[in-house]
């Protein structure tokens, strides 16, 4: 069983920056499936371009907590080294949720 933090804007694509998600949708894969588990609100951790918040990405983590992935259609190197080394694999992806999580279950990489 794996928890993934999705940013979408929309709740169909994953199509939002990390830094500026003020939602993260979590699904759970288990036994080559996948379901939506709940909504988590945020405060974006980049207020502005190219300016972070340490607290905001402390916040985050937080808010991530058991969660074991996130996916993001952009991520900056800092924001995704700064989870990595918080226990969290980052991907930076964009297309439909269902279509990248059967593309994930199906490449069996959760």
């Amino acid at each position: 069983m794996a928890l993934i933090a999705v940013a979408s804007t929309d709740g169909i694509n994953i199509n939002e920056h990390f830094g500026r998600a003020a939602v993260f949708r979590i699904y759970e894969i288990k036994n080559g499936g996948y379901s939506y588990v709940e909504l988590r609100d945020a405060v974006a951790a980049c207020q502005h371009a190219h300016s972070h918040n340490q607290t905001n990405f402390d916040r985050i983590i937080e808010l991530l907590s058991g969660c074991d992935a996130v996916f993001a259609g952009k991520i900056g190197e800092g924001a995704a080294a700064y989870l990595i080394s918080k226990g969290l694999r980052v991907f930076e992806v964009s297309g439909e949720i269902n279509a990248v999580f059967e593309k994930i279950i199906e490449d069996k990489i959760f």
